[in-house]
């Protein structure tokens, strides 16, 4: 089977208490769809956790207008570890999650009036959209930029789930070969060097930036693509300063942006394509790994800065729990759409007050 990439299914979060996070996602960037919550042990992941396995707690968490979920994940047999040092833009690693927003300036209103915490005021990016900086209740840093496409457009937010993510990168003609060649970012929207405006208020935002926008000039395919929509990767390189590595002497699940993952069918075409381009998987599940209400198979790799991608063979997926519901994506043409009633049933694990 040939890869298909669908788009970005999630980002991975980690944060000190699963349950207050999702809450705060669910009611400030309407992730309100709980696709599923469970407790394991990471047994797979040790090559990233000091070689022991450990216990966690993870929720993943949708948006109707669409875009990828939060995976918000929270250690349950160690306490979570924050850098010993403030995140400065351009530092190795995921520094900034992308939402969808169907009226910048809207969200940007409703934010402020619900007391967030905005970084940057209201300001164009070079591609000409406004856009702006907002801090979570952990301090992840998040970048509501200008939706190009929505699932639903009647929802109770304005922002939709995941497009991107701002990933930084000490040589971005290297990490192309990832992000372009092999995930299909082959589209540039700018590469600019400058001080930019809209960064001025992010922690090292003053300092000069290339910045690279790459988005997919072919449309994903696959089961959950229209849900995922186009989506959106964009390197910086800090010109004038060392960066350093997020998540040096911490293990992944610690705190921040964890990983970015990316929903596939094709594992084992990806797989190889992969490695002739000299990102091999570093963990494997290679058979269907079960997360009680999903199941699939996970992969990883690191681009050349070490920042964590994952991969998902989704095989199981749950669409309404209550009456046990659930898809075998096994049996699907990889390349054809859910159809949008069905996905449009994941609003029955809408999560309220």
């Amino acid at each position: 089977m040939e890869k298909v990439i669908s788009g970005i299914q999630q980002i991975g979060i980690g944060i000190p208490d699963v349950h207050k996070a999702t809450d705060w996602y669910r009611r400030h960037f309407g992730m309100d769809i709980k696709v599923f919550e469970d407790s394991a042990t990471a047994e797979l992941m040790t090559p990233y956790t000091g070689g022991e396995a450990h216990d966690r707690t993870a929720v993943l968490a949708l948006n109707m207008k669409g875009g990828g979920g939060f995976e918000i994940w929270q250690y349950t047999s160690r306490t979570p570890q924050p850098a010993d040092f403030d995140l400065m833009m351009g530092d190795l690693g995921i520094n900034v999650g992308k939402i969808k927003s169907i009226n910048v300036p809207g969200t940007y209103d409703e934010m402020e009036a619900a007391g967030l915490d905005i970084l940057t005021p209201l300001e164009k990016n070079p591609a000409g959209d406004y856009n702006f900086f907002v801090k979570d209740l952990y301090g992840n840093i998040w970048q509501v930029v200008k939706g190009l496409d929505f699932f639903k457009t009647k929802t109770p937010a304005s922002t939709g789930g995941v497009v991107g993510a701002i990933i930084g990168s000490t040589d971005i003609e290297k990490a192309r070969k990832l992000y372009s060649d092999v995930l299909g970012y082959d589209e540039v929207v700018y590469d600019k060097t400058a001080a930019f405006d809209d960064f001025k208020g992010l922690p090292g935002g003053e300092d000069r930036y290339r910045r690279v926008l790459l988005r997919h000039s072919q449309s994903r395919q696959g089961g959950f693509s229209q849900m995922f929509g186009p989506t959106e990767i964009e390197l910086i390189e800090v010109q004038e300063r060392e960066p350093r590595k997020l998540f040096k002497d911490r293990y992944w699940g610690d705190l921040g942006f964890i990983h970015l993952c990316f929903d596939v069918q094709g594992m084992d075409a990806l797989k190889e394509e992969l490695e002739s381009n000299g990102f091999p998987f570093t963990v494997d599940s290679a058979n269907s790994f079960d997360m009680g209400e999903a199941a699939g198979r996970f992969t990883y790799v690191e681009d050349p800065d070490g920042t964590l991608i994952e991969f998902v063979e989704t095989h199981k997926v749950p669409i309404i729990k209550k009456i046990g519901w659930y898809i075998d994506m096994t049996k699907r043409d990889p390349k054809k759409n859910l159809p949008n009633w069905m996905i449009s049933a994941l609003r029955f694990s809408r999560m309220k007050d």
